[in-house]
């Protein structure tokens, strides 16, 4: 959304400035010299980056489980990739970076999965990402979301195979109580979620965009929500 916009600005800004020119261009012998171009907000993902299969490149998968499970497969690039899984540990801390290391500084889960008293996650963790300037060679920003926290202990992922992570999101002891219908909502659109698609500067980004994974989820739901076997 937030590209969007940026672009429509953008495209608006080139469209206003060109017709200024078009309009001076009478009353001037010569064209001001057009200005260096800015610095893009958002760095273009490589044309290499990891990206999300279509639903409709399931649809030659005639048995309906197949494909479900296929499917199932893909999301499998989201909910396996480290900037899911550092937030749903087996233990009591966070983890963090590719490696999937313990957080530092060293933090507990604590009773509400939102840290120990005196050092709770929003003791450093904002509203949204904050950029980090000259001070640890490596660490270009810090994480923030007004939600974050720790998944619960029963939905820990760290550890376990796509297919035990799936049949753990569809039990309802296991998933927040969720229905198929509210785990497609909050895939598709609940912002901490899509977090792992903006992670800020210094982190790789999950596969695909939120919009790609909601309807990968939603298609899996639809066929039955079959769970790989490992």
């Amino acid at each position: 959304m937030t590209s969007q916009f940026f672009l429509a600005g953008r495209l608006t800004g080139i469209a206003l400035a060109f017709g200024l020119s078009a309009g001076t261009a009478f009353a001037q012998e010569r064209a001001p010299d057009a200005p260096e171009p800015s610095t893009p907000a958002v760095a273009a993902q490589p044309a290499d980056a990891p990206s999300l299969r279509p639903v409709s490149d399931f649809d030659n998968i005639a048995d309906e489980a197949a494909r479900s499970v296929a499917i199932f497969e893909e999301t499998g690039k989201v909910l396996l990739h480290p900037r899911c899984v550092n937030c749903h540990p087996a233990g009591n801390s966070p983890l963090q970076g590719m490696e999937m290391r313990q957080h530092q500084p060293p933090v507990e889960r604590g009773e509400a999965n939102f840290g120990a008293i005196g050092m709770q996650c929003n003791t450093c963790h904002g509203p949204e990402n904050a950029k980090v300037v000259a001070q640890a060679e490596g660490i270009k920003s810090i994480p923030g979301n007004p939600n974050w926290h720790l998944a619960p202990i029963e939905m820990a992922w760290e550890g376990r195979s796509l297919g035990e992570i799936c049949e753990q999101i569809k039990d309802v002891d296991r998933n927040g109580g969720k229905t198929l219908a509210e785990l497609v909502e909050h895939m598709a659109a609940d912002d901490l979620v899509g977090w792992g698609w903006e992670p800020g500067a210094g982190r790789e980004k999950v596969p695909g965009t939120q919009e790609q994974f909601g309807a990968l989820y939603e298609a899996w739901a639809a066929t039955g929500a079959h769970c790989p076997a490992s």
